[in-house]
């Protein structure tokens, strides 16, 4: 595991374009010394507060206030118990302070955690806010949404774009706050890879933007540069909501000065997302669903076994003749065969999921609910460099002011990165020649604007 003072980190929100208030909130709270990595680690949190403005502000504010602090003071009882109390405590502050005025009455929020520790990484998760892991050339999504669509596709054993529903998709069924009590998610410990990037943010960056595109921003910029750009892009279309991100890039190995990781981690690489959605412990959800219909298979062949054995043997009896008698064995013997195999799976199935890890974790081992490439292509950079020549005479038609000089400076190296075939460098100085113009946007444009789009939310095969 990499040191306590080798993490680079940055974290930004916006109120988007549409609403007046921001009800998202934030909090970093790092070791100060060696002492205080060992025993606590850092911790990184991001909420998405829902109800009135001002509730909803609150509610954030509890949260990302509360959790930290209060993880702080039990960790000494190991990681996973003192996130879940963490948690815990700030659900019952949050519902408190809801059942103390009728106005506040509702007032919720999501939250996700990262703790970064010696011994990998733990996420403590409640809502539909969002942590992602990139590593080498994948995006990894590391909590699950307690969203409507993601609880259908859970019991379903689909995928969540399976379900897509005009009138549901933003519907959340668990958060902090409206409950008495409330069930979180802990997982962990992760293992810590130098290079490995951690993206924590609300739904209103993982909504306008894609998987994909976040992985390959965080991947070619500093994460004071990604933050920047991505707050923009999901702006640019739109920005329906708050927006919150907070990118954490551990160890000494820069991933945005190269294409390729020395250190990626050959984990479970699915043909596409759909097989990517996992709900099982360290294998998919249609993995772990298929065993369980064998066990019950075995169980359902060992009973009907059984049965014949029993009529052979009383035929037998009744009626005499040693062949139905031997049959009769033959049958009890498969029977019991494969009401052992069905027994054990049972059995199995049972303990891995009543088994916790030391220090309070939910669950042991990686959890991967979703992963997507987000490596650099050619019809990515090209999408990107139209979109900066677009935007760029989007700014001249308006003559609005901008840094030219920067803009220019960032598209030569860029260019120059093209005829050179490195893409991951083409794609980043584009990006930073697309920075200047996004903050003239910013500046300058009307709300109801929206630019359509820096490029294609979903790669083109």
């Amino acid at each position: 595991m990499t040191g306590y003072d080798q993490i680079e980190h940055s974290r930004l929100t916006h109120v988007g374009v549409r609403r007046s208030h921001n009800q998202d909130s934030s909090a970093v709270l790092l070791a100060a010394d060696l002492d205080q990595w060992r025993q606590h680690g850092h911790v990184f949190l991001v909420a998405d507060g829902m109800g009135g403005h001002a509730v909803g502000e609150l509610a954030s504010e509890l949260a990302s206030s509360i959790i930290p602090h209060t993880y702080h003071k039990y960790s000494g009882e190991g990681p996973g118990t003192a996130l879940r109390k963490a948690f815990h405590e700030a659900n019952a502050s949050i519902h408190s302070r809801g059942q103390q005025n009728q106005e506040f009455a509702g007032m919720g929020t999501t939250s996700t955690t990262l703790l970064l520790r010696p011994e990998g990484v733990w996420v403590g998760h409640v809502g539909d806010s969002r942590v992602y892991r990139i590593r080498g050339q994948k995006i990894q999504q590391l909590s699950f949404d307690h969203s409507w669509i993601w609880e259908m596709a859970r019991r379903q054993g689909v995928a969540p774009e399976d379900l897509v529903s005009e009138h549901r998709n933003n519907v959340i069924v668990r958060s902090l706050g409206p409950d008495p009590e409330v069930e979180v998610d802990i997982e962990g410990p992760h293992p810590v890879r130098p290079g490995d990037i951690y993206l924590i943010c609300s739904d209103g960056l993982s909504g306008p933007v894609s998987d994909e595109e976040m992985g390959a921003i965080a991947t070619a910029l500093s994460p004071q540069e990604a933050c920047r750009f991505l707050v923009h892009l999901a702006n640019l279309r739109g920005g329906p909501d708050n927006i919150t991100v907070l990118i954490v890039r551990v160890g000494d190995e820069s991933p945005h000065e190269t294409q390729n990781s020395k250190s990626e981690l050959p984990i479970s690489k699915p043909p596409s997302a759909r097989r990517a959605f996992g709900f099982g412990i360290s294998d998919s959800g249609f993995l772990r669903i298929r065993r369980f219909s064998w066990t019950i298979v075995l169980l359902i062949v060992g009973l009907i076994l059984a049965a014949g054995a029993v009529n052979l043997a009383s035929d037998a009896i009744g009626r005499g003749g040693s062949s139905k008698m031997a049959a009769s064995v033959v049958l009890f013997v498969l029977a019991i065969g494969a009401l052992s195999a069905g027994s054990m799976g049972l059995i199995l199935h049972y303990y891995r999921h009543k088994r916790v890890p030391s220090g309070g974790g939910q669950t042991p081992g990686l959890q991967v609910y979703h992963e997507a490439d987000c490596h650099v292509d050619r019809p990515l950079l090209d999408r990107l460099i139209e979109a900066e020549k677009t935007l760029a005479q989007e700014i001249r038609d308006n003559n609005w002011e901008v840094d030219w000089d920067a803009n220019q400076k960032h598209r030569q190296l860029g260019e120059q990165a093209v005829r050179e075939k490195n893409l991951l460098a083409g794609f980043r100085e584009y990006c930073r020649a697309l920075l200047p113009l996004t903050d003239t946007m910013e500046r300058y444009r009307n709300k109801e604007e929206i630019f359509q789009p820096l490029w294609d939310k979903v790669k083109k095969e």
